[in-house]
């Protein structure tokens, strides 16, 4: 009697232990399952758009292409200590109008880089509760964007307007601070074709 109690107690411990065995491998396998299961679903994933007004990254860099605005080589005080004009421009990077006027303000930077001081400003970065001085940045906010100041080498701002003026508005300030001809009068700049440049040589 006694033997057959003890042969059923090791009859019980090896199926016990033969099925715990299993079950860990089951479990093992169930979890690897479900990890490829959450790799290969498809996903809603985010997608970077001009048009919408979700966060993607700072705009300059994804939609400019720019990141030798980001952050900016000189701030506001040192620009005016200088008497170099500036370009301040106030936007978020979760905005479209933003996004989409990222373009115009690397534009100003390729035609006026060298001689104004361009200043993106995130306007997230801003205390708004702050009290602020006519040589910081934050002084010239007005609540939306983008916002576009320019101050001039005396310290005067020449242009402030919110929402995303045409680049040819912009310029024309800018011709008038810097005393450039104006558009019209002036001769566009443009690179000489390579049959230009053969034709010096061979002559």
């Amino acid at each position: 009697m006694i033997y057959s109690l003890l042969r059923f107690a090791s009859i019980v411990k090896n199926n016990f232990y033969r099925f715990s065995q299993k079950l860990a491998k089951l479990s093992a396998l169930t979890l690897v399952l479900i990890s490829l299961g959450f790799v290969c679903l498809p996903t809603n994933q985010a997608i970077a758009g001009i048009d919408d007004d979700r966060y993607e990254g700072n705009i300059y860099i994804l939609y400019a292409g720019n990141g030798s605005l980001v952050p900016p080589r000189i701030n506001l005080k040192e620009s005016l200590a200088r008497e170099t004009p500036a370009i301040v421009v106030f936007c978020v990077d979760d905005s479209s109008d933003c996004k989409q006027y990222s373009t115009l303000v690397s534009r100003f930077q390729e035609f006026y880089g060298r001689a104004a001081s361009i200043i993106p400003v995130n306007v997230d970065a801003l205390d708004l509760s702050a009290k602020y001085q006519k040589d910081q940045e934050g002084y010239y906010y007005k609540g939306k964007v983008p916002q576009t100041v320019i101050i001039d080498q005396k310290g005067k701002v020449v242009f402030n307007e919110q929402g995303q003026p045409a680049y040819e508005k912009v310029d024309d300030q800018l011709r008038k601070v810097f005393d450039l001809l104006p558009r019209e009068e002036s001769v566009q700049l443009q690179r000489r074709s390579f049959n230009e440049y053969n034709s010096e040589i061979t002559n």
